[in-house]
């Protein structure tokens, strides 16, 4: 491309990865949010998951430290605050390791992330290396399926709840705060994007990695529907491995 969109356009060329390749769209989150899935499968679920929210400060500390604007510094901050928090027992991760809990996983078994399946280690840390070692404008961008997260949060919130007799709001209480936070980040995010990124080059440069971070996401899922909704495929020392899935 050698035509340089306006910042509405891009926005638009943005939202359109999503409305096709967001991870919403994925059969293994069918089955999930529809209430197909037994509960060991939904742990095997909330285990892996976990691997990505674990990483997900460890991602943002590297793009903090990769800039001199401040302004960015200070305001990417907050992003390592809510998974964090400020002191012990505090921030996101803790509340996805009550999900986890929530569901009868051992938290120093889920922690550890060596049950968890080798391809969303490897998914997960793809998405670590590509925020350190791509420019920082494809990194920022990378965030911005946050743009399309509030949709599939109210979906799998409303789904689980309904369907499954073991998930309770308080298990789901992770989601409660990334419904406004996820909007928050996504809002400075595309911001940001449409300001800098000033040439063709550079705007085909975030579709794509708002289009790899999306990959990211169906990666994972893919995973998990290999391993535990076809079977007999869950790979040697994964949970569940020999287990009896019924």
């Amino acid at each position: 491309m050698t035509v340089l969109m306006s910042a509405d356009e891009l926005e638009a060329e943005l939202r359109s990865v999503g409305a096709a390749r967001y991870h919403n769209r994925h059969p293994f989150h069918q089955l999930l949010h529809g209430g197909a899935l037994n509960r060991r499968q939904v742990q095997a679920w909330a285990l892996n998951r976990y691997c990505y929210q674990a990483a997900i400060p460890i991602k943002d500390a590297t793009l903090i430290a990769r800039t001199d604007d401040p302004d960015l510094r200070r305001l990417w901050r907050q992003r390592l605050i809510d998974h964090d928090g400020t002191a012990p027992g505090e921030g996101g991760i803790v509340r996805w390791l009550a999900l986890t809990e929530g569901l009868g996983l051992d938290r120093d078994m889920v922690t550890s992330r060596t049950r968890a399946l080798p391809a969303t280690r490897f998914a997960v840390q793809a998405y670590v290396d590509f925020v350190r070692d791509r420019p920082l404008l494809e990194a920022v961008a990378s965030s911005l399926t946050e743009m399309f997260s509030p949709t599939i949060i109210s979906e799998r919130v409303a789904g689980m709840l309904a369907n499954y007799n073991f998930i309770t709001k308080e298990t789901l209480s992770y989601f409660n705060a990334r419904l406004d936070q996820a909007p928050r980040d996504a809002d400075f995010a595309l911001d940001y994007v449409k300001r800098h990124a000033r040439t063709p080059d550079q705007q085909q440069a975030v579709i794509a990695a708002l289009g790899f971070k999306c990959d990211v996401l169906w990666a994972q899922l893919d995973a998990l529907h290999h391993a535990y909704v076809m079977p007999g495929m869950i790979p040697p020392g994964a949970f569940g491995y020999r287990d009896t899935w019924s």
